[in-house]
């Protein structure tokens, strides 16, 4: 047997035997359901059959008969109603389990969000994306699709996708395009360092979204609950239908905090901070003002990240600020990171280890967060090293600063955009899907290798933009994305180590050595950071001003 548990109350699988039932008994089923039609297949008892097997042994039984393809609304509900009243957990089975996978998505569409449901589905097996509409109408078949239709669709709002349609506007005006997008706030995620170090104020990293959202371009103030690709169809939340001849796909990246066990009730409060949260970052700097001696923990999990320097960034603006005060003696600095190297492009890691001993910080590597004991402020790490069994350790501190662990959004996770880890799948060059031709993607949600930052999709959204034009003028793509991204390491208050790079590590600077030298701390790198990129970013880069961010052409070999 082949059973496929999809919650601790049900399970599913292919067509069972007579032989089978008792076996079913002892792995602790309680009843049976049967959605198999009789005499379907030479290969099948009669449900009599089965129901006097079960009851011999003890199990209750139901038959729900479901013809291949005729998965009504009303027997979805008589199964819902069935798991109420039987006794669990339950085995439901068909020829492959797919009707009975079917049926249990359809019963719990009032119950659970869509994601939810394809989430579980698919970890049993199961691709219910083909039901997907129905789900997000609360489990019935939609009678009307009230659908808009637009040139361009581009999910997400944030920088990739506002900068994509403000870049698509510019060249083609008349595009008539929709941003799906339901937050109200925008926010500049890079500043948040930056508030975390006391330099910025955290207002100063936040626009309202229709500010922001380019003249001319539809604002879906919406979540996407699933894609139809083979439809050109997005189903929103509510089950509202959007059609596009192209799509743009940038959401961003799900933050995982639940990952950590009991990070999310103390986040905020004894001394556990993140600068990956907006509300969290001005905690960061009061926990550092106040601190005079004990240990400040700063952790990194598993790649990818978005700004992979970010959790260092804390780290070294945190030591500045403890050695300005002079109490930096008196700090025992830790970082915990569950990857093996201190920088991944290794042309910046000297610099980045002089400051390491200038702040005394203790380098823990394969060290990756996996609990956190607020109150009794302690912090346990799975200790990973190579060639070694795994093995936790705990750590005390009074400052905890956490980078949690970042996937794709559950929409996309399971989406049929996705590949095998869950990201958008995407052509690294052309960055257009490698399955369906209208669909591109950008930012923290693609699969490309690159580092995922906001001045890769600074590069990025002129590429998509390039390349959706020349599509809709019928020609193949006329511009590539060299994987470029860009991190600012404030290794102290008022110097920079300006890591740029593109595939593969390769150095990708943007000024010449004599102005920045990105391998050495600058004060220029520094005044670029604090005073030039914010307003690059809100008035050039979100406007479709693409300053030294020109698409580079497309090489045959990216064809």
């Amino acid at each position: 047997m082949d059973i496929r548990k999809i919650t601790e109350g049900l399970s599913v699988s292919a067509q069972i035997t007579l032989a089978d039932i008792p076996a079913l008994k002892q792995a602790g089923f309680r009843a049976i359901i049967d959605n198999r039609p009789d005499a379907e297949g030479a290969d099948q008892p009669g449900h009599e059959e089965v129901a006097e097997a079960a009851r011999a042994v003890g199990l209750e039984f139901r038959y729900l008969p479901v013809t291949p393809g005729m998965v009504t609304d009303e027997t979805a509900q008589v199964f819902g109603a069935a798991l109420t009243e039987l006794p669990g957990p339950v085995l439901a089975y068909c020829r492959t389990g797919t009707r009975s996978a079917t049926l249990w998505s359809l019963s719990e569409a009032s119950r659970l969000p869509l994601p939810d449901i394809l989430a579980a589905t698919a970890a049993a097996g199961y691709d219910m994306n083909g039901v997907a509409r129905r789900i997000a109408n609360g489990g019935k078949t939609p009678t009307d699709t009230g659908d808009a239709k637009f040139d361009v669709v581009i999910v997400g709002a944030g920088a990739g996708g506002v900068s994509v349609a403000a870049s698509l506007k510019s060249r083609q005006p008349d595009l008539d395009i929709a941003l799906i997008d339901p937050a109200d706030i925008h926010y500049y995620q890079p500043g948040w360092t930056m508030v975390g170090g006391g330099i910025f104020a955290a207002q100063q990293t936040a626009k309202t979204m229709g500010s922001l959202i380019p003249k001319g371009v539809h604002w879906i103030k919406a979540a996407v609950a699933a894609f139809e690709p083979a439809n050109d169809a997005i189903i929103l939340d509510g089950c509202r239908v959007i059609k596009y001849d192209r799509l743009v796909v940038c959401p961003g990246l799900k933050l995982d905090w639940s990952r950590i066990e009991g990070l999310e009730e103390t986040l905020g409060r004894n001394g556990v901070t993140s600068n990956y949260r907006y509300d969290l970052a001005p905690y960061t700097w009061e926990l550092v003002q106040d601190i005079q001696s004990g240990r400040a923990i700063f952790t990194q999990p598993a790649m990818p990240i978005k700004c992979a320097g970010a959790p260092q960034k804390a780290m070294y603006l945190s030591g500045d600020a403890w050695h300005r005060r002079g109490v930096l003696k008196d700090v025992d600095i830790q970082f915990n990171t569950a990857g093996g190297v201190l920088f991944g492009v290794k042309d910046y890691v000297p610099a980045l280890e002089s400051y390491v001993q200038k702040y005394g910080a203790h380098l823990n590597f394969f060290h990756n967060l996996v609990a956190v004991d607020g109150p009794g402020k302690k912090a346990v790490f799975e200790v990973s090293q190579p060639e070694t069994a795994p093995r936790q350790i705990e750590m005390e501190f009074d400052m905890l600063h956490v980078c949690p662990p970042q996937t794709a959004p559950d929409f996309i996770h399971v989406s049929p955009l996705a590949d095998d880890a869950g990201w958008v799948d995407v052509d690294p060059a052309t960055l257009r899907h490698k399955s369906f031709e209208n669909i591109w993607s950008l930012g923290d949600v693609m699969n490309a290798p690159n580092a995922k930052t906001a001045a890769a999709a600074r590069k990025q959204a002129p590429v998509v933009a390039d390349n959706i034009v020349a599509d809709i003028n019928g020609r193949s793509a006329t511009a590539q994305y060299d994987g470029y991204g860009s991190c600012p390491l404030t290794v102290e208050r008022g110097k920079i180590v300006l890591a740029e790079f593109g595939y593969g590590g390769v150095l990708k600077p943007s000024f010449p050595t004599w102005l920045v030298d990105g391998t050495k701390p600058s004060r220029a790198a520094w005044l670029l950071k604090e005073k030039i990129l914010p307003p690059i970013y809100w008035q050039a880069m979100l406007r479709g001003r693409e300053w030294m961010a020109k698409p580079e052409k497309v090489t045959v070999a990216a064809r």
